[in-house]
């Protein structure tokens, strides 16, 4: 008697088993090809171009903390009621000085493209204001500078939660 062919003497692509067991490999294929276009094509926006600059500046940042612990200068940053408007109320030492204008960075730890830097004229007494372009939300690292680059003062702000951002002249260790 003649037998009909058994499922073992059909060809391996007839089977279901090697298609299962290559399934996996193809799927993680796929998705390594898929990572390395998105890798390709993104931006990597917290890499520095100029990287080396920046470290060198990093001297000339503290000498300029420094000074502003010298001039014992402290402010205060409130936002008007709309969100774009922003006072900063300035207060110095002893023999300090008070700028006729401020320049404000606020730079979001993440996202370069939102950063904005303000431009602050004084109202008088140490009273400076201005006009944000977009209102804040969330955290961003806040630096106020004179206009001679002479000092600075820095500071993270929790926008959200905080009212009030408190700009002391201390070392960063201490904050």
């Amino acid at each position: 008697m003649i037998q009909p062919p058994s499922s073992e003497n059909k060809p391996w692509y007839r089977h279901r088993w090697p298609w299962l067991l290559m399934t996996g490999p193809f799927i993680v294929v796929v998705a390594g090809l898929a990572t390395a276009y998105l890798a390709v094509i993104s931006n990597d926006g917290l890499v520095e171009e100029d990287y080396y600059k920046k470290g060198l500046a990093v001297n000339q940042m503290n000498a300029r903390d420094e000074r502003a612990i010298a001039l014992a200068f402290h402010a205060e940053v409130m936002r008007g009621a709309d969100g774009l408007q922003i006072r900063v109320l300035l207060r110095g030492g002893p023999g300090a000085v008070l700028p006729s204008a401020l320049r404000m960075r606020f730079v979001h730890p993440t996202r370069p493209g939102i950063d904005q830097t303000l431009d602050l004229p004084t109202d008088g007494a140490g009273s400076y204001t201005g006009k944000l372009s977009a209102p804040l939300s969330g955290r961003w690292h806040v630096a106020l500078e004179d206009e001679k680059d002479e000092w600075r003062l820095t500071g993270d702000w929790l926008v959200d939660k905080n009212a009030v951002l408190s700009l002391p002249a201390a070392p960063q260790a201490l904050r």
